[in-house]
């Protein structure tokens, strides 16, 4: 298979080259940071540009069996329109832009986040950003809706969800499939930046309730099952890697500890 790879350079999208070259794939792959590990080739892009993801797509010959989306970056105070420039608008633009070059029966994984699993609580605002104008800029879009760096992260990963969800019967046709990977935590070098952002003790907490973080080769291993052929008929869903956390909290809020067994 000849498959792209947005975030190539680092965590769990270099994780996910890995794991694809040691299947014997062709890796193309895209990032912002130079990189030349487990790919064949390498083309850098900020998919905070429109321009450069329409002068990359240009450049880029040959057809493919699946695109990896895993280029992200985390909340950072001041860059709530730069997290939803790359993390969803960038995604959105790369994945349609490539759509031409996909062969039917292909496979597009988009990595989001359990941060975005309250999705369902905010559609209106995740609408607002998948209708919004090119007229109006996402700083003007976040002040607007009063949209910090820790909102722009969750809402970011809740437009990916349900952009996603969204494209699936349209994809019909060509049957190419489209889903998405949701973990939790994750062991990676920007983990600091998510502790400050959604605070370093509630963090700890749910680390220590599901007894560790993620390791960025699991979510990479989820990402490369749902590209491959045996995941083929699966479609359209949100694939959470969170080692049981969202399992525990509805089990809280729906108060089930009474039908709690010993095993």
């Amino acid at each position: 298979m000849r498959i792209a790879v947005t975030g190539s350079a680092t965590g769990i999208g270099a994780e996910a080259c890995r794991l694809l070259k040691e299947r014997g794939d062709i890796v193309i792959g895209f990032d912002v940071a130079e990189t030349s590990v487990n790919v064949d080739s390498f083309h850098k892009v900020d998919l905070s540009d429109p321009a450069a993801i329409a002068a990359v797509l240009a450049s880029v010959e040959g057809r493919f069996d699946a695109l990896l989306n895993i280029a992200g970056v985390p909340p950072r105070p001041g860059n709530e329109a730069l997290v939803l420039a790359v993390n969803f608008i960038g995604l959105r633009a790369f994945t349609m832009g490539l759509m031409s070059k996909l062969n039917n029966s292909s496979s597009i994984v988009n990595m989001a986040s359990r941060a975005g699993m309250a999705w369902r609580d905010n559609i209106d605002q995740v609408k607002a950003l998948m209708g919004l104008s090119p007229d109006v800029s996402l700083e003007e879009f976040c002040r607007h809706h009063e949209i910090n760096h820790v909102r722009a992260y969750n809402l970011s990963k809740e437009a990916v969800i349900v952009w996603s969800m969204a494209q699936t019967e349209s994809l019909v046709p060509r049957n190419i499939r489209l889903n998405t990977v949701s973990p939790s935590g994750v062991e990676t070098k920007i983990l600091d930046d998510f502790k400050d952002a959604f605070g370093r003790d509630r963090v700890e907490q749910n680390t220590k309730r599901v007894g560790r973080l993620v390791n960025p080769d699991e979510a990479a291993k989820a990402a490369v099952f749902l590209a491959s052929p045996e995941s083929s008929w699966i479609k359209g869903i949100d694939l959470g890697i969170d080692g049981g956390a969202v399992a525990m909290n509805t089990s809280d809020a729906l108060g089930l500890k009474e039908f709690t067994s010993t095993l």
